[in-house]
């Protein structure tokens, strides 16, 4: 079975839809308890990992299920630079790209890892207390927690992240028999 897919934007409309939606999917294959909370546990924290790593966000979400195995699919359009793009592997449960399996697939990806740009941190430059005085501008840790990733692994059987483009493909799998 196929949900209904899901459109998410970068101001977070369509999240509550996601969310619904799994509910929906729940129901309709007579989960109960906490299976229910992990497959919503699974889509809300998908759904916060890529709009924290990419920062905008244009997005479909659906949900496959075929027995008591579940997929969850996210698709998003996103320009990312090489920093973006490895937070991004590094969710994965390989830590390798999906996309790169191929002979033609691995150079691709070499290529694009290539050519994505550099991150300038022209802000580490300046001390804090310089950065303070400044006007407008806010100051944040630059590091992300990775908390999504981490409740991700604990919770999903597989994560896969395939890049491709500008094209990032998401799926979190788990299998509710175990």
């Amino acid at each position: 079975m196929k949900s209904d897919v899901i459109m998410i934007n970068n101001s977070g409309k369509g999240f509550e839809d996601a969310v619904a939606e799994t509910r929906k999917v729940a129901v309709y294959q007579g989960m109960i308890g906490k299976n229910v909370l992990h497959l919503e546990l699974m889509t809300e924290e998908m759904l916060s990992l890529v709009r924290s790593v990419t920062g905008e966000m244009q997005a479909s979400f659906w949900i496959e299920t075929e027995g008591p195995q579940y997929d969850l699919h996210l698709t998003t359009k996103t320009v990312l630079d090489k920093e973006k793009r490895a937070l991004l592997i590094s969710s994965a449960s390989s830590r390798k790209n999906e996309a790169a399996k191929t002979f033609l697939g691995y150079l691709r990806n070499a290529f694009e890892e290539a050519m994505a740009a550099d991150v300038n941190h022209w802000e580490n430059d300046l001390p804090i207390d310089v950065l303070r005085d400044l006007s407008n501008h806010l100051i944040e840790d630059p590091d992300w927690d990775g908390y999504e990733r981490s409740v991700l692994r604990k919770v999903a059987d597989d994560v896969k992240i395939a890049i491709r483009g500008g094209v990032v493909d998401m799926t979190v799998s788990k299998n509710f028999a175990k």
